[in-house]
């Protein structure tokens, strides 16, 4: 007072000098002496305060976590930084409070529009967040909510008539289709309780599967019955299934199902895909144009095994001829089932894409090509609406006009036969035949040589002439059927009859050096193993598969069906015997070598029939060991060492049985200068007095009764 001063103290504002002492999130509020900082609203304090001061850090309060019932029953709690957003479920609108949903009666709102939800043999029942079509007696919503009633035939299961109904194990599947089937059109048993589509689909495939067992189909109307019942049976599960796709596999079976439901018609891409084949379409194709049920289907399915039962009846197959020549057929591709739910399948809006794996690889050539291809209902194959698009080595992409089972069939075109291929054939065999006339014409007339082995020579030509005439003339001539038919039983026969006369010329050689006595034959039981053996077996063969004599390239026998093994498992047991009979003639010869007063003489004889008859062995085996592959793969090369290996046969025999017999040449030899000396008229009694052709043709009839007898 005395120095009349005062002091004057002012309150700091720390909020403005200290710009951002208060962290993110908050506020700042200044106080006397002091400050303290605001969590703004939706944010907190780490120790859970709202008000702090210099330590402390404002986070994001989770409405949606703090309180389960922040939004309601009816809508969703999404949260956001320092608040949180409601929203609200299908079939549910916001009302005036926040966190509060209504649900909305789409019954009411489609009878103010008006707008169709059921369908005409529906009523709309509303439920919380969405409705239920009640469904007339023949009409189904598949027990799915919000889904119009359509009608369902379940006629399809019943397999009066058909022939699906007599194969063992599909009236299981038609019975237990039937059940549900009705269960679905049944208003007293109609429910919002979801059917269980997962588990009928489990049980259809698991019937399947021992349908499709070996054994089981027999026929193709089994086979159109079974994939028939399968297809309506997905289109009649699909709806019923829990998700939108589904994948199912068996030890038979592999399928994808793509179900979309809604009240508009579904858009967009579709591809199903599995290890065999693939599907590309788009959802307006499934949907269709027609009335809309409220979802669309779309599936695709394999079988892992059908092919096999399947590679026949191509014969509606037509217009595939290529240079004059009809294909065979046969399938290159599992079979696949693709299926929509567009009623209409026969006629789609937009072609469908199907990519097929080969069952092997192999690129297109001359003589084979890919044809995409569907099974009809009448136990057919047809190409119609069918096209290639893209092929390779590995697959075949096929766009089809409609829907059904789908194959890739491959086109085996006939090897057109080269002008080489055909010269050595006609020269070789013309060759052969001559040579074989020689052979039968020395065997019966030359009578120094006759013996048993002679016999069975002169058969085994005659055999062997025979079926080298019908190979020349007919082997090709594939038309008439019948006659294609007669020419491959003669072939069967004949080229049977050849190795079984082999067989008698293996089991004389053995008796020639076993049996020291009675090493003959007797001619007739010789005819009746040699001709009435492969009798036998061509009469029980063409019985048993008498559709086998003849195939669509060659009169010869076909490789389906195992007839082929008439054919080659008598001939590796003949072969095998002689083979035997060869090594104990050898033994035994060496044994009699090794003697100490050998019959050298008959031995060397022998030792020689022995040779020849190897000889001829392995040359008419290895012949038809080519033989073999001729008939199953179209190779020029194997073509030519079977035509030059069976142009050999007659030539071989006349060379070894007769050129190189001494007994065969003097014959020749004598036979030759008798047609000589009478050209030669002047010296006709000469020679017919002559003392020394006397006493050389004396000689000579001693010799040969001395063969003779061996």
């Amino acid at each position: 007072m005395g120095s009349g001063k005062e002091l004057l103290i002012l309150d700091a504002n720390e909020c403005e000098e200290q710009p951002g002492v208060c962290r993110e999130n908050s506020n700042c509020f200044n106080t006397d002496g002091s400050f303290y900082c605001s969590c703004k609203q939706g944010f907190r304090d780490s120790d859970k305060q709202v008000n702090y001061t210099l330590e402390g850090n404002c986070q994001d309060i989770n409405e949606c976590t703090e309180d389960n019932n922040t939004c309601g029953p009816a809508a969703h709690c999404t949260n956001l930084m320092g608040s949180f957003n409601c929203t609200c479920n299908f079939g549910y609108t916001n009302s005036t409070s926040v966190g509060h949903c209504t649900d909305i009666n789409e019954c009411f709102e489609a009878q103010m529009k008006p707008v169709d939800l059921c369908g005409e043999k529906g009523t709309c029942i509303n439920s919380n967040g969405s409705y239920w079509c009640s469904c007339s007696e023949g009409y189904t919503n598949y027990g799915n909510s919000r889904t119009k009633c359509s009608p369902l035939n379940c006629d399809n299961f019943s397999g009066d008539g058909g022939p699906a109904s007599l194969l063992g194990g599909l009236a299981d599947i038609l019975s237990m289709m039937r059940n549900s089937c009705v269960a679905l059109s049944n208003p007293s048993a109609a429910s919002e309780v979801k059917t269980d589509g997962d588990a009928l689909l489990e049980k259809l495939f698991t019937a399947a599967e021992s349908i499709l067992s070996p054994g089981q189909l027999k026929s193709s109307e089994d086979v159109s019955g079974l994939l028939s019942t399968v297809e309506n049976a997905i289109m009649l599960i699909g709806p019923q299934l829990k998700h939108n796709n589904t994948k199912i596999e068996t030890t038979e079976t592999d399928a994808e199902i793509a179900v979309q439901r809604g009240n508009t018609r579904p858009t967009g891409p579709i591809q199903l895909t599995n290890e065999v084949a693939s599907l590309d379409t788009d959802w307006t194709t499934a949907a269709g144009s027609g009335s809309y049920p409220g979802f669309a289907l779309a599936a695709l399915l394999s079988y892992k095994k059908l092919e096999k039962l399947v590679n026949r009846s191509f014969e509606g197959l037509k217009g595939h001829e290529k240079d004059g020549l009809n294909p065979s057929f046969q399938i290159s591709s599992k079979v696949v089932s693709v299926l929509v739910s567009n009623p209409n399948t026969q006629q789609l809006n937009r072609n469908v894409t199907i990519t097929l794996r080969h069952l092997q690889d192999a690129n297109e050539s001359e003589q084979l090509s890919y044809v995409c291809a569907y099974w009809k209902e009448t136990g057919a194959w047809s190409t119609e609406g069918c096209y290639q698009q893209e092929s390779n080595a590995t697959y075949t992409v096929c766009e089809c006009e409609h829907l059904s089972s789908f194959a890739v069939l491959m086109a085996l075109y006939p090897m057109k036969h080269t002008f080489g291929l055909q010269v050595v054939t006609k020269v070789g065999l013309t060759i052969s035949l001559l040579c074989l006339v020689l052979c039968i014409l020395t065997f019966k007339f030359c009578r120094s040589i006759k013996g048993t082995r002679t016999t069975i020579h002169l058969h085994l030509c005659i055999c062997l002439f025979i079926a080298d005439i019908f190979f020349l003339a007919g082997i090709s001539q594939t038309k008439p059927v019948g006659g294609c038919r007669f020419v491959a039983a003669m072939l069967h026969y004949f080229f049977l009859a050849v190795f079984t006369w082999m067989l008698l010329e293996g089991v004389q050689l053995y008796r020639m050096v076993v049996l020291v006595f009675n090493t003959t034959m007797r001619p007739l039981y010789l005819y009746i193993t040699g001709y009435g053996t492969p009798l036998v077996i061509v009469v029980i063969s063409a019985i048993i598969r008498p559709g086998g004599y003849g195939t669509d390239e060659h009169c010869w026998l076909s490789l389906k069906d195992g007839l082929i093994w008439s054919f080659f498992g008598p001939v590796c047991f003949v072969i095998i015997l002689n083979v035997i009979f060869f090594l104990v003639t050898v033994w035994k010869l060496a044994q009699k070598f090794a003697t100490l007063n050998p019959d050298l003489t008959k031995l060397h004889k022998i030792r020689a029939f022995t040779v020849t008859a190897i000889a001829q062995m392995c040359i008419l085996g290895l012949m038809w060991v080519f033989g073999a592959f001729l008939f199953q793969e179209e190779n020029t090369v194997v073509a030519y060492i079977f035509t030059i290996l069976n142009s050999l046969q007659g030539a071989l025999v006349f060379f070894m049985h007769c050129l190189l017999s001494k007994q065969v040449r003097e014959e020749y030899a004598y036979f030759l200068s008798c047609i000589c000396t009478s050209q030669k008229k002047s010296y006709s009694d000469l020679t017919s007095t002559n003392p020394s052709s006397s006493q050389s043709q004396a000689s000579r009839s001693g010799q040969h009764t001395g063969e003779s007898q061996i």
